[in-house]
């Protein structure tokens, strides 16, 4: 497959003799080119001189009581949110461990976009050499809010900008308007006879993923996930997707979202979910955590369950970082 997610930014890292990302002055020279880091012409000098440095320095450290000196609150608060960042990931031999160090310590004080961006620029390395198509559609929900829509028996993923951007245009449009049907109808969908022309729409996201092909559509998500266990762990269970769950106790329960962690809590106590609730189970999974020793040794062999939701609102937002958090790892192999 030709090259794919080249938004990812993954041209502008190096790799380290392991195949994990490594931190450029490149990579980093982008940040601070970004509209929330560059000054405006009314900025004050501390603030153009400070940005000046960095992009000719961009590993420069910064004590605070310099970043305390820019006049602009904002700007201020901007810094030093990215500068906690780039420390983070300069603290780390590759960009893979800054991820996991996340992962175990909690990314409630790294801005969602930062985690977005390292994700999909992770998962670019991760997926590097995948070529079936949907396999990397499935993999953009790790990082991209999607919408679902049933729509004449399927469970059809599409992007939320994309989507959003379609009904947009859709709104103006009287003649777009008057076919009427879900904006989702009008996107593409993933299909064998299109697969080829995913790699050059990787980044425009435009591309619908079935969630129910019958061998192509959880399949391919679970796929994903594996692979991305194994980038960044070393091992994967095998996820297979089942319709419900049956056939005896379950040892452990995975969540790929916030919903999946409500629904599965509830099913985990033995409720009885209302249907409005059971509607909202988009994938379940059975695997069998292996015998790995990361994994805790009670817990190796068990049978376990990994499930997906959406919101009340049809918005799918998965975590990948809880197919890490989730697992049962000993303190030391997290």
């Amino acid at each position: 497959m030709s090259d794919f997610w080249v938004s990812s930014g993954h041209h502008l890292v190096d790799r380290d003799a392991g195949g994990g990302l490594v931190v450029t002055d490149d990579y980093l020279k982008v940040y601070f080119a970004r509209p929330e880091l560059v000054p405006p012409p009314e900025a004050c000098p501390v603030e153009r001189g400070l940005h000046a440095a960095l992009l000719a320095t961009p590993r420069m450290a910064v004590p605070p009581e310099e970043i305390a000196l820019i006049a602009d609150v904002d700007a201020r608060e901007n810094l030093g949110v990215f500068l906690a960042f780039r420390d983070h990931l300069l603290a780390h031999s590759t960009l893979e461990a800054a991820y996991l160090a996340l992962v175990r310590g909690g990314m409630g004080t790294i801005p969602p976009l930062f985690i977005q961006q390292l994700t999909h620029l992770v998962a670019r390395n991760a997926f590097d050499g995948i070529e079936d198509a949907r396999t990397l559609r499935a993999a953009e929900c790790f990082w991209r809010t999607q919408r679902v829509t049933f729509h004449e028996g399927s469970v059809l993923l599409a992007d939320q900008e994309a989507i959003e951007s379609h009904e947009h245009d859709r709104d103006h449009s009287p003649l777009l308007n008057m076919l009427g049907g879900p904006a989702v109808s009008e996107l593409e969908v993933l299909t064998d006879d299109n697969t080829a022309t995913y790699a050059a729409r990787s980044d425009a996201h435009d591309m619908v993923f079935d969630l129910t092909h019958p061998t192509e559509g959880r399949q391919a998500l679970g796929r994903a996930m594996a692979v991305w266990l194994t980038h960044l762990l070393g091992f994967s269970p095998a996820f297979e997707p089942v319709e419900k769950l049956a056939g005896g106790s379950f040892g452990w329960f995975l969540a790929l979202d916030a919903e999946g962690t409500a629904i599965g809590n509830r099913v985990w106590e033995g409720e009885t979910l209302p249907e409005a609730d059971a509607r909202r189970i988009l994938a379940l999974f059975t695997f069998t955590l292996p015998d790995h020793p990361r994994i805790l040794a009670g817990k190796r062999g068990s049978r376990a369950f990994a499930v997906l939701g959406s919101t009340a609102d049809r918005l799918v937002r998965i975590k990948p970082q809880n197919l890490i958090a989730g697992l049962p790892l000993g303190l030391d192999n997290a």
